[in-house]
């Protein structure tokens, strides 16, 4: 292993640490699948609690769910987003970021539709409402439910159902956090950072649009993960209640 091969690895290490994704017309993307450099770059992702995934197009660099120097953990979280101030709101925010992308990750239709036009923040809105009431009447039948998840769902049913939807005086660029669209639009915002969706008309009806790489990210690392599906399935169980009775 040549000082060349390691100077060529950590060019490629550190633009994925950057850049988050890597695509085929990058000229480092040709440059991690030369053997040597891959098993450097390889290497550099174990000592940090990092991994790569590869897909056709592109190399994602992801964090390691624990150990990792780069954990994206909810101290993490608030201080690369200012709004994220509470606890409380960095649950509501995973709640609506995974919302978001089991609403994405359906079948092949669901995902072609979504990739053309997008989910506004009110469609996202109205989902998340739609679980948590789900999830606030399943507390009433059973107080354990949420430690049986493994989600502070009483917390999380009383800071959303408190909050209002939207004000007259919110804008994309001031925002509200205070607000369930200000929320959202918070959440967006991490999903937008990560490279993952962008989002169009953000001071009329704004929407995000899933990007290829959310597509490949859950193909190869989402589906990995047990905690995944079961959160996946704890989201749609609700929206298929409803697409099973007519009256909703």
């Amino acid at each position: 292993m040549n000082a060349e091969t390691i100077k060529k690895a950590s060019a490629v290490y550190f633009t994925l640490l950057k850049e988050k994704v890597i695509d085929e017309d990058s000229e480092y993307f040709q440059l991690y699948y030369e053997p040597e450099v891959r098993q450097v770059v390889l290497m550099l992702c174990d000592e940090a609690g990092t991994y790569v995934i590869e897909s056709p197009k592109r190399i994602h660099l992801v964090v390691q769910p624990t150990g990792s120097v780069f954990a994206t953990n909810f101290t993490h979280m608030r201080d690369k987003h200012r709004q994220v101030e509470s606890k409380k709101h960095f649950n509501l925010l995973s709640i609506i970021m995974m919302a978001f992308i089991a609403a994405v990750d359906q079948n092949q239709a669901a995902k072609i539709r979504t990739k053309r036009e997008g989910i506004t923040y009110y469609a996202l809105e109205r989902k998340v409402n739609e679980l948590i009431v789900s999830w606030s009447l399943m507390l009433k039948e059973n107080l354990q439910f949420g430690e049986e998840q493994m989600i502070d769902m009483n917390d999380i049913v009383t800071t959303w159902t408190h909050m209002e939807v939207d004000t007259n005086e919110w804008t994309y660029k001031k925002g509200n956090k205070r607000t369930r669209i200000g929320l959202i639009a918070t959440a967006m915002r991490v999903l937008e950072t990560e490279g993952l969706i962008v989002v169009l008309d953000r001071e009329d009806i704004p929407k995000a649009i899933p990007k290829q790489e959310l597509f490949e990210r859950i193909e190869y690392l989402y589906h990995d993960y047990d905690r995944y599906e079961a959160m996946k399935e704890l989201m749609t169980k609700e929206e298929e209640e409803h697409a099973e009775d007519p009256s909703h």
